[in-house]
């Protein structure tokens, strides 16, 4: 995607990204940067994040790094504390970090469903309850305050084999519904974007054949999105006067059909 925004509309602001290690995270990271808001990069994998906040400070951004894994409630915390030490209260948080592992629901990959459900709902209410006070106090401020997460098209698709991704991610979407009703009027924008396919390592992580050879070929035979798509729109969302809410954006490549 060519850059739509220009200039620094996000001056001013602290920015968080979680699963800012690689694919939508990483892109939406160095974005935001660029736009002008000072970033604080959450993920596991230290070495690629200190690779990103290399990246961004060489380009004259302002990027922090703070390893965390989003499941621990104590590690979230801390890393709040951390973000408003380090750069300030965060007024944009981008609640990212997911995990994607398809498979039939008779495999009983027991595993797989509780990772899905410690990563995509219990870290991303860890980062919500880390945060919000955050936000609450940045809008009570009179600041533009986000609460942006990455849902997915499978929370209103039905599609075989992702249940359980399916099913947490219904549950951002959703809450994102609910969420808005307290937080709204306090002026926190609270949203979601929906991607369907986009080119990012997630389906790597995919270990039944079939679902991993279906998302493969789909990535191979159409103009899927790339990271850079997702994270422009994201941008936009925080970018529009604080008195707009663009509450859920679903966004497909053109040739996707389902």
């Amino acid at each position: 995607m060519s850059t739509l925004l220009t200039g620094t509309p996000l001056a001013g602001r602290v920015a968080v990204v979680s699963g800012a290690s690689s694919g939508i995270g990483a892109a939406t990271a160095t974005r935001l940067a660029g736009l002008g808001a000072k970033v604080a990069v959450l993920a596991r994998r230290k070495d690629k994040l200190d690779t990103l906040v290399a990246a961004v400070n060489d380009d004259g951004g302002t990027a922090v790094a703070i390893p965390v894994d989003v499941t621990s409630r104590d590690a979230v915390h801390a890393a709040a504390r951390e973000v408003e030490d380090r750069l300030g209260a965060a007024d944009l948080v981008f609640n990212n970090a997911g995990v994607q592992l398809i498979s039939p629901i008779t495999d009983l990959r027991q595993d797989e469903w509780q990772r899905q459900i410690d990563l995509n709902v219990t870290g991303v209410m860890n980062v919500i309850g880390a945060f919000v006070p955050h936000l609450t106090a940045a809008a009570s401020a009179g600041k533009p305050a986000d609460l942006i997460s990455t849902s997915s098209i499978a929370a209103t698709r039905i599609l075989e084999k992702f249940s359980v991704y399916s099913g947490t991610k219904a549950y951002l979407s959703h809450l994102t519904r609910l969420l808005r009703v307290e937080l709204g009027p306090k002026n926190v924008r609270v949203a979601t974007i929906e991607p369907g396919m986009v080119d990012t390592e997630l389906p790597d992580h995919v270990t039944d054949p079939d679902a991993g050879r279906l998302m493969a070929d789909l990535i191979s035979q159409i103009d899927v999105l790339q990271s850079a798509d997702v994270a422009e729109t994201v941008a936009f969302m925080a970018a529009v006067p604080r008195h707009v809410n663009l509450t859920e954006i679903t966004i497909l490549p053109t040739a996707q059909p389902i």
